[in-house]
């Protein structure tokens, strides 16, 4: 029996388009035969390495503007709830994504991940503080307290800070980020479609 392709997904928790990407790969995956490999990162020191200091959807407000407007018409046209826009933008990920690296391997990582973005762009929740991801794991029947305790270890943020080092290496520049069994890498929400069908074997005419 041939193994099942694999697609990673590279998101993080301040990217208002990974927010889409996460409350619809799984049904996208399982209708292309794709397996989904969920790869929570920090994408702020891949943007200081370009010399940026916050979003570029700050530092350029005319793409800015245009960029919520876009989000909340996606939003709208995949059936999710309307888009509350953080305040601050980008909200600080850092304890969320120590904790989702911390359960990468745990079955309740995919339902923190889509609960952390939904509290930040469906429910104009902060993310930020500990006490917020508490909230969170504490909701989905877990300790949050203890979870955010051995998050914060020694030894997960080495595993965050590898993460981020493997994403710079493979090419990764922003969130989110799709890489197949191959290598190849598709940017942004609307390239997933295209990153399933390269993962699930298919080549546009011409092109290997």
């Amino acid at each position: 029996m041939a193994r099942q392709p694999t697609l990673e997904f590279w998101y993080e928790f301040a990217s208002t388009y990974s927010h889409l990407a996460a409350h619809r790969i799984e049904e996208a995956a399982e209708k292309a035969g794709v397996s989904v490999r969920w790869r929570p990162f920090l994408v702020g020191p891949l943007f200081a390495s370009q010399g940026w200091t916050t979003s570029p959807f700050n530092l350029f407000p005319a793409k800015g503007r245009n960029m919520w407007r876009d989000f909340e018409r996606m939003a709208a046209s995949y059936g999710l709830p309307p888009i509350t826009k953080p305040d601050p933008f980008p909200q600080n990920s850092l304890n969320a994504v120590r904790v989702a690296i911390f359960g990468q391997d745990q079955d309740w990582l995919v339902p923190f991940s889509k609960a952390v973005f939904s509290a930040s762009f469906s429910k104009g929740q902060s993310i930020a503080e500990p006490a917020a991801v508490v909230a969170i794991l504490d909701s989905l029947g877990l300790d949050g307290t203890q979870v955010l305790r051995a998050a914060a270890s020694d030894a997960n943020k080495t595993k965050l800070r590898v993460s981020v080092e493997e994403a710079r290496s493979r090419g990764i520049f922003g969130a989110p980020t799709f890489l197949t069994d191959d290598g190849e890498l598709f940017w942004g929400n609307d390239r997933m479609e295209q990153a399933l069908a390269w993962a699930s074997g298919e080549r546009p005419p011409g092109l290997r």
